[in-house]
């Protein structure tokens, strides 16, 4: 079929395509580096037109024109999954809030009906000749906010690259409402974050735990990044991917000829993730390019299809962990971080995979406003701090001390092995808590 008819009937200018949007809406922006800056632009034009119009996103990487247009929250009330750096400094002001989420089970909260938005604007590659426009680089809640929305606008963008399913990684013509070509802005680039000399010993003992054939999943972070980059350069063979989050490292490690997946038990020789953020690099790797495959959230992150993989190997980062084993990563006390996101999701299902491990990393310390030093190893997580990862699901924890193992230990065996991979300096003090606590007591002998 020929679609460019039904194309110029739904060609809609910015302007004129945004109208749709009422007071009292719930408008669905796009996820992570797939936000249309061009939409958001022109709802921020009729900030004093609306009244109570919700906007649900997903890790916006900028401060949205339609939120800094209403710095009283009087027009647009402003909502995230999983926060970005720009959205916790709105979290900051009173102009974010968070939605609490294990990614997992995103796509059901739409298909229960706990959720449905009143228009999705969103932003998609060009039309192909079947009448498709490709995601792009985030599937992961879109295609459940696209199939509830009473209205859905795209913004046509000729830079963003087209990801391979997969599954779910395009919408047809006939299922949108308004096209608007937009202005082509090139694709957002993630900065390179600087890695320290000890997220490269982190990353040197994570690497003696990773065998050939590995399944690889890596969170976001300068430690990843650490261990992306020595995968790269080391001898591995045939490693698999099955992640989340798909980032420059894994570019590098192909390149290297370190991932063939191959040896994965499904979805073999594909590199799996539902989103994508890094450089040019990475979405120049990702168009039209058959060995990766993007799917939703509830496909890549479901713990049970995670454990299908043999030898999965999860990599995460961590504000802070307790000495019962609890895992805070997506809040520093009360002030909100991040997100639970995947982290969950990886832990648990590496639980299930054969020969996986679920690994936490943190630095052992860190310096407070007075220049004090401190421990992440903490007796108890810091008040108001979100448990990320329950005790009973934590898996491995990663310091620059060492690692420890916390399946099938008492609370005193892992207060033990938490301890040994504190900072020496602070585990004397660790010693003395956990005794108050009741957690260990003096026939326990901390090596």
């Amino acid at each position: 079929m020929d679609y460019s008819a039904e194309y110029q009937r739904k060609l809609t200018p910015v302007d004129e395509a945004v109208k749709v949007v009422k007071s009292g809406d719930l408008v669905h922006f796009g996820e992570f580096v797939m936000n249309s800056s061009y939409l958001d632009a022109a709802l921020a034009k009729r900030v004093d037109e609306l009244e109570n119009v919700n906007i649900y996103t997903t890790t916006c990487p900028y401060p949205p024109q339609a939120v800094l247009a209403d710095p009283d929250r009087k027009h647009f009330i402003y909502n995230d999954w999983h926060m970005s750096a720009a959205s916790r400094k709105l979290h900051d002001r009173n102009l974010c809030n968070y939605i609490p989420l294990t990614y997992h089970e995103g796509p059901s909260f739409y298909e229960r009906g706990y959720v449905a938005a009143d228009v999705a604007l969103i932003k998609v590659a060009p039309m192909d000749k079947h009448g498709f426009f490709n995601f792009g680089t985030s599937v992961s809640l879109t295609p459940s906010y696209c199939d509830t929305a009473k209205t859905v606008i795209v913004e046509v963008n000729k830079t963003v690259p087209v990801c391979l399913g997969g599954s779910r990684e395009s919408i047809h013509i006939s299922e949108i409402d308004c096209i608007v070509e937009g202005d082509n802005q090139p694709m957002i680039q993630l900065p390179e974050l600087p890695i320290s000399d000890i997220d490269r010993k982190i990353a040197g003992i994570v690497m003696e735990e990773i065998e050939d054939g590995a399944c690889l999943q890596l969170g976001i972070g300068a430690m990843p990044n650490a261990v992306g980059a020595m995968i790269a350069q080391s001898d591995l063979k045939e490693l698999g991917v099955h992640t989340e989050m798909l980032v420059d490292s894994f570019v590098d490690m192909y390149e290297a000829g370190r991932i063939t997946g191959r040896r994965k038990q499904i979805d073999k020789c594909k590199m799996a993730y539902t989103f994508a953020m890094g450089t040019n690099k990475l979405y120049e790797f990702l168009d039209m390019n058959p060995v990766c495959a993007i799917s939703p959230v509830n496909y890549t992150n479901d713990p049970f299809i995670i454990g299908q993989n043999d030898k999965v190997m999860a990599i995460n980062n961590a504000i802070e962990v307790d000495l019962y084993g609890q895992v805070a990563s997506e809040s520093s006390g009360i002030r909100h971080i991040s997100g639970t996101g995947g982290q969950f999701d990886f832990i648990f299902g590496s639980y299930y995979s054969r020969g996986g491990k679920g690994l936490i990393c943190l630095t052992s310390t860190f310096r407070d406003k007075e220049g004090r030093l401190q421990s992440r190893i903490k007796p108890i997580l810091t008040p108001g701090a979100v448990v990320t990862v329950p005790r009973s699901v934590n898996f491995y924890v990663v310091t620059e001390y060492g690692i420890a193992m916390l399946k099938a230990k008492s609370t005193w065996q892992r207060a033990e092995a938490l301890i040994n991979i504190a900072h020496p300096d602070l585990r004397d003090e660790l010693i003395k808590e956990a005794e108050r606590m009741n957690i260990w007591v003096r026939s326990n002998r901390i090596i």
